[in-house]
């Protein structure tokens, strides 16, 4: 580095660098916290996927201790080769294609409903919207659970009572069943983002809309529908990674389901291979299947950003 460039390059005064210093520490109880509960995590599932839960010692009687042999790639191996894996990622592909797209579809009429002239009282109906997000997963799981029961639903009492035999338990209604109690939670959620997008909308533009002669229906469809497809993009790709992880739906419908297997999920999969209920079992299993799934959750929203990014360029 030459003379000229070292002068021409301006010295931090003792301000500037007490100002950094300061900024850091703020920083740092977040950045601490976001290692020991995100980054850590993540490197020690890696790390124990190469390993699995083997009995060494003992005679011909049985007998051993477990330990934790390094077996390589033969977990992923076990995950790729698995054919109860390969089902329970088809159900979770068909519940995504089914479910996410009817939530986002939803969520965005409502945020349009609401951020329309028509609507009063906005702050009421859009907490009455959100209030299902607030109640936890498992919560929200067991409600549908009793609102399903064929003996004490009122719902199921109520379809009968006009003719209209329903089990939200058979085979082929389980899972819509489970996409039910997904978008109730998760609707309220989604709608919030595109009201903020719509509300971040310029009123210049409506003005002037109408001032051409624009109707309230071309409005929505030329000037909101447009603005919004940054927050489309990020409900997308949020309900993408946390459909793909699907787990408290069927985990709770199980206890009055018996159809619903241990490898319903994936995410299922993983927890049981690590309790030990299925075999292999074991944290090193258990994590190679939740290391696939994440690579499988990302392939998934990278296409999808890519699709719509391609789309938006037309």
């Amino acid at each position: 580095m030459t003379a000229t460039t070292q002068a021409a390059k301006p010295k931090r005064t003792e301000a500037q660098r007490r100002e950094n210093r300061t900024g850091w520490a703020f920083m740092a109880p977040f950045g601490i916290l976001f290692a020991i509960v995100f980054i850590i995590p993540i490197f020690y599932a890696i790390y124990s996927s190469f390993f699995r839960q083997v009995t060494e010692g003992g005679g011909a009687y049985g007998g051993g201790e477990l330990v934790n042999k390094f077996v390589g790639f033969q977990n992923f191996e076990y995950v790729l080769t698995s054919g109860d894996f390969w089902s329970g990622v088809g159900r979770v592909l068909i519940y995504t294609l089914i479910q996410v797209p009817l939530m986002i579809v939803v969520a965005l009429a409502l945020a349009m409903v609401i951020d329309s002239f028509v609507v009063k009282h906005i702050t009421g109906f859009r907490l009455g919207y959100f209030l299902p997000y607030a109640i936890p997963g498992v919560v929200a799981s067991i409600i549908w659970v009793y609102l399903y029961n064929g003996q004490i639903s009122p719902i199921v009492k109520g379809l009968a009572a006009i003719g209209v035999n329903v089990d939200f338990f058979s085979k082929n209604v389980v899972l819509a069943s489970m996409a039910n109690i997904t978008t109730w939670t998760f609707t309220g959620y989604n709608m919030l983002i595109f009201l903020a997008a719509l509300q971040a909308i310029p009123h210049e533009l409506y003005e002037a809309a109408r001032i051409d002669g624009a109707s309230g229906w071309q409005i929505s469809m030329r000037i909101k529908l447009p603005n919004v497809r940054s927050a489309a993009l990020l409900s997308m790709l949020l309900s993408i990674v946390g459909t793909i992880q699907l787990f408290n739906e069927p985990q709770i419908m199980q206890t009055a389901d018996p159809g619903i297997s241990k490898t319903y999920t994936p995410m299922m999969m993983a927890m049981n291979t690590s309790q030990g209920t299925l075999t292999p079992g074991g944290d090193g299993p258990a994590s190679a299947v939740a290391i696939v799934m994440a690579l499988i959750a990302g392939i998934l929203a990278m296409i999808y950003a890519l699709v719509e990014r391609k789309a938006n360029e037309q």
